[in-house]
């Protein structure tokens, strides 16, 4: 693992460019099981499944991720429901990954 969970997310408000692929694969290895998918037009994102044995733990797990991520100011996409949580994570400005994007990922990966 790395110390990525200890440092924070810079907000972007765009003019940089997004990490090309083998940035992003860099940044990868530093994050765990976090998965790296492009959309229909091509913007990559980071994606991850979390299991849990209930509807309340799954809740409890996204209600610590939206904490994180409004003291981060960097919110991610979250779907749950009974026994799961699905995170998405992009810099929406830039239209694709970033250091504060695996920054955020390591964070939620250290309160799971």
């Amino acid at each position: 693992m790395s110390d990525l969970h200890t440092k924070k997310c810079i907000p972007c408000e765009g003019g940089i460019p997004s990490f090309d692929i083998k940035e992003i694969h860099k940044y990868l290895k530093m994050v765990d099981g976090w998965e790296v998918k492009a959309d229909e037009n091509k913007i990559y994102y980071l994606i991850k499944n979390f299991k849990f044995k209930n509807f309340l733990d799954s809740q409890n797990f996204v209600n610590k991720v939206g904490t994180i991520a409004e003291k981060e100011g960097h919110h991610p996409d979250i779907w749950f429901g009974w026994g799961y949580a699905k995170i998405k994570i992009f810099t929406h400005a830039i239209k694709g990954l970033h250091e504060s994007d695996f920054i955020l990922a390591a964070k939620v990966d250290k309160i799971f």
